[in-house]
Order: structure tokens, then sequence, then C-alpha cells
């Protein structure tokens, strides 16, 4: 008895005082974020970790609730949540992490290589509903609108860089997670839809676009017209992360040379030192 009383006391001190990070946010920016914490976690082995990619706002409301450590976004703060940060007295301090460019996808059997923003936007907005008015070429075949929903940071990019401000077709299938994107695109021959670079395979054909690839030198001389930078965001209303804390460390090791290089691995652009 005395035993089973010792262990479960050394279970419960270990349980207490275990160090905790919590992650939410871009759907972009996970795959990166699961990188660092695998790497992360050698440094810090009892490290617990809850990570989340349910996109930009998600991580960004987390924050204001003071349910997250971190916000990955693959946006900027939108001028509401920059409202309410003055509003509320908060204070947010962005991290520049990461480039990325939003590739356009289509199914590899389709016969199209390029396309042009104001195809784009007509595709998106219901202007143009088939691939034969894209190209007289292709197929009379309706074309299957892919999009992510609203709470992603990606949605915000493609939304003010295509559209414009203008509203998608109703008609368009949102969806909340870019891996299902690729999915449906690589298995539908008249689907089309837009991914961050990172999350590309060779399941789906990459266009181009004005006839810009999305490469990493196109991206980073601002030849490619659909591209963004990737933050993160802590609360600092009560100062900067602490030197030695959990959340400093972390962001020191995404700012390394190794983090950096994780950005790279994980298909994204380095914002520092490659």
């Amino acid at each position: 008895m005395k035993r089973f009383v010792v262990l479960l006391l050394s279970l419960v001190s270990v349980f207490l005082v275990a160090e905790t990070l919590v992650i939410k946010g871009s759907n972009t920016v996970f795959p990166i974020a699961q990188l660092w914490i695998e790497e992360f976690k050698k440094l810090h082995p009892d490290l617990q970790v809850t990570l989340e990619g349910a996109g930009s706002s998600t991580g960004i409301a987390a924050l204001f609730n003071g349910t997250t450590d971190i916000a990955n976004s693959s946006r900027w703060l939108k001028p509401s949540e920059i409202e309410r940060m003055n509003k509320e007295g908060k204070y947010f301090i962005p991290f520049l992490i990461a480039f990325d460019g939003i590739a356009i996808i289509v199914n590899k059997d389709l016969g199209i290589d390029d396309i042009s923003i104001e195809t784009l936007k007509k595709i998106y907005t219901g202007e143009i509903q088939y691939w034969s008015q894209v190209n007289p070429n292709l197929p009379k075949q309706r074309i299957v609108v892919y999009s992510r929903n609203t709470a992603s940071g990606t949605y915000e990019t493609f939304e003010n860089k295509v559209l414009g401000g203008a509203r998608m077709a109703p008609y368009v299938r949102m969806v909340e997670s870019t891996q299902l994107e690729i999915e449906s695109v690589s298995k539908n021959p008249y689907a089309i839809a837009y991914v961050g670079v990172g999350y590309v395979t060779d399941d789906v054909k990459v266009l181009k676009v004005n006839g810009i690839y999305p490469t990493k030198e196109n991206i980073l001389k601002g030849k490619y017209p659909i591209a963004r930078p990737l933050f993160m965001f802590v609360d600092a209303t009560n100062g900067f992360p602490e030197m030695g804390s959990l959340v400093f460390e972390y962001i020191m090791f995404a700012f390394s040379k190794k983090g950096q290089e994780l950005v790279e691995k994980a298909g994204y652009i380095a914002a520092y030192g490659q």
C-alpha cells in the first residue's frame, strides 16, 4: 500500500509540473508547426503540446479568448480584429515565419497549364461555369469549384488577391481542410481548387497564373501574383514573452537555422537565413 501511495504521488507530481504549449490557427502553417514541435520536443521531452489547424480566424479568436499560447495565421489581422484588440486593451505581436504561394490546382488529366487572374475570378464568381468557356479545346463539362471555408486565412488571401472582394458563387464547395481539396481534385477530372504550395502533391497539377509558376524564386521576387507571408501571433498585453518561457523558446526555435530549414522541408519558403 505504501509503495502504491508513493507511486501515485510521483505520478501526480509529474502531471502537475508537466510543461504545456497550446498552438491554434492556420491549416496552412499546420505542417510547419508539426515539424517544429517534433524537433522542439527533443529539447523538452516532457512537453505536452496541443496543435490545432482549423483556420487562421479560429487561432486569432482563441488568442482573444485566452485559450491558446500562439496563434498561427496565413494572413494579417483583419480591421475588425485590430478594432477589437484596441477596444479590449490587448496587444498582439506578429512574427513573420515564412512565405507561401497559393497554388491553383486541377486534375492531372485536364488539358490546361495556365490560367489568368481574370479567368479565376470569373470561375469563382460564377461568370464562367464550363471548362469550354475557359478554352474551346477543353471539355464542355461543368467546373467543380472548391474553396477553403471563411475561417481560413487562405480564403481571405484568395478573396483579396483574386476576387477583389467579389462574392463567390453559391455553388462553390467550401471545405474545412486543404487535404480534402487535394483529394477531391485528384479524383474529379473537372475540379479546380487553391492551396498553399506546401500541400501540393504529385496527385494534382499546378497551373501557371498569368504565365508564372509559384516557385520559390518567383514568390520571393514578387513575380507570382498570389503570394503571402505567414505569421505567428502572441498576446503581449502584459509584456513580451519572458526569456526562458516555453513561448519564447519556441519562437526563437522557429527563427533558428534549424527552424527555417524545417520551413523549407514542409514545402514553404524560409523567411530568414536561406
